[in-house]
């Protein structure tokens, strides 16, 4: 796999932990196994069953709790800087291995800048539908967000390209939105 190519799968990969934290690495560890996605120096170990079934585990609850009223928004407040956290580990566990301050530099602004943004929109969009809702709508968009990480997540291994164009996307759409919540607020 060349440079760019791990990038790319990188930086959509970290994407997909701001829609659920612990599906990218269980479909990184799935990919890892099979020998589609090498890992970088010191991150091989994700490519063992026990890491397997350890993400495998803690993707079953994080989805899980996402159903139950209430407990998905306070999930929200603890997502949003474990997403930027994980998505700069795994941009960095795909990115080359360069210089060290090279590497883990784009991963945090690549990764975990990615992650953040997708995280934010996410929590933004499930704190309006609470508003809208009383919390009843929730579980349609935890739906969208679980379906939306393993498929971001498996395109990013399969069809790089399309993923970062979706992942640019979605950081085009949460920008604007947020340029058009900021303009409001400052009308008023």
């Amino acid at each position: 796999m060349d440079s760019l190519e791990s990038i790319v799968i990188g930086i959509a990969l970290s994407a997909a932990c701001g829609f659920r934290i612990f599906v990218p690495p269980l479909v990184m560890s799935i990919a890892a196994i099979y020998g589609h996605l090498p890992l970088s120096s010191g991150f091989e170990w994700m490519g063992t069953y026990p890491a397997l079934y350890a993400f495998g585990i803690a993707t079953i609850i994080e989805i899980a709790a996402y159903y139950i009223p209430w407990v998905d928004n306070l999930l929200d407040t603890v997502a949003t800087p474990t997403a930027i956290a994980f998505g700069t580990w795994i941009a960095a566990a795909l990115f080359p291995n360069t210089d060290p301050l090279l590497k883990w530099t784009m991963a945090v602004l690549a990764g975990g800048g990615s992650a953040g943004i997708i995280q934010a929109l996410t929590s933004f969009t499930r704190l309006s539908s609470t508003a809208l809702t009383v919390g009843l709508g929730n579980s349609i968009i935890t739906t969208i967000e679980s379906i939306g990480a393993f498929a971001l997540s498996g395109l990013a291994i399969f069809v790089p390209l399309l993923a970062i164009g979706l992942v640019l996307g979605l950081l085009f759409f949460s920008f604007s939105k947020g340029f058009q919540i900021f303009a409001i607020k400052r009308q008023q």
